[in-house]
């Protein structure tokens, strides 16, 4: 069986008194897309940044391609290709400008950046803004330079931090069918994102973390069944008394109940004639909100 592209055991990252990262343990094998999902401040960009080589851990065992990131050669590092949350290109310069020197950080040849920036400025769609000044694209299209930046070198495994944050849906939905096509050829995908359908849509294995610590992994099909049990039914208050005494998964969310069951007959044949209530299929973002709660983080 092949080695994972990423492995971690009891990972661990202090501040001081702080465990940004508790004993973290992670596996994610060539070939797929896994979602390092969680709040603010549930440890995800410290876990990154180890996973980067950026920030050293405190303790633990963590691999990148067989090796600890700080130990990776540069040659070695060209099989990692990264999409930061900032667009932090050079503005000064062209969009193909970008690319070349980039690819000359890895000392690419001159033959293989010819051949190379046409195929990337083709994948994400801007070879008409190939000499176009980065000041000049919008949002959209600096996401997408930046994740043809990250793949200038071919690289096996892309890390991408949080990559569609305020885009229009239009430009998500065209990232997203790019790495979908990434994960068809091979590409090991590593995601944060803020977006729960994104999530759902890309990922073939979740990771929820939450105070530094691992609270469900899994499928997002397994962690829609095993922890929202596949359909939510709100029902506006008042609630009868006889649904929320009966064993069903339910959360008060202020003026509704939510209930969380495999069967949607459980709630509704029970509700009285003139309830108010919505039943719709569960899905990622209420798997997350049950087990990290609704209360706003901030930072």
């Amino acid at each position: 069986m092949a080695a994972p592209v990423i492995l971690a055991r009891a990972l661990e990252k202090r501040f001081g008194e702080v465990r940004a990262v508790a004993g973290l343990d992670l596996t994610v094998p060539a070939g797929i897309c896994l979602g390092l999902l969680g709040p603010n401040g549930a440890g995800k960009t410290t876990t990154l940044r180890m996973i980067m080589g950026l920030t050293l851990p405190s303790g633990g065992r963590l691999e990148v391609l067989g090796r600890p990131p700080t130990a990776l050669s540069r040659t070695e590092r060209r099989r990692i290709g990264l999409v930061p949350q900032d667009s932090n290109l050079d503005p000064d310069l062209s969009v193909v400008q970008n690319l070349l020197v980039y690819g000359g950080y890895f000392g690419l040849p001159a033959a293989a950046l010819r051949r190379r920036v046409p195929e990337l400025l083709a994948f994400m769609q801007l070879t008409e803004k190939a000499g176009a000044r980065v000041s000049q694209l919008s949002g959209g299209m600096k996401r997408r330079l930046v994740i043809a930046r990250a793949l200038i070198a071919e690289p096996e495994l892309v890390i991408l931090d949080e990559p569609t944050t305020g885009l229009d849906p239009q430009a998500r939905l065209l990232i997203w069918r790019q790495l979908l096509q990434l994960r068809a050829q091979g590409k090991t995908l590593l995601l944060t994102t803020h977006y729960m359908d994104e999530a759902q849509r890309l990922c073939d294995r979740i990771v929820l973390i939450d105070g530094g610590r691992i609270l469900a992994q899994g499928s997002p099909a397994e962690l829609i069944a095993r922890h929202v049990h596949g359909h939510v039914v709100e029902v506006t208050k008042p609630v009868p008394p006889a649904l929320t005494g009966n064993g069903l998964a339910h959360e008060d969310v202020g003026d509704a109940m939510l209930f969380y069951v495999a069967a949607p007959g459980a709630v509704i044949d029970r509700l009285p004639p003139e309830a108010v209530y919505l039943h719709r299929p569960a899905n990622l973002e209420d798997v997350f909100l049950r087990l990290t709660g609704r209360k706003l983080r901030e930072g």
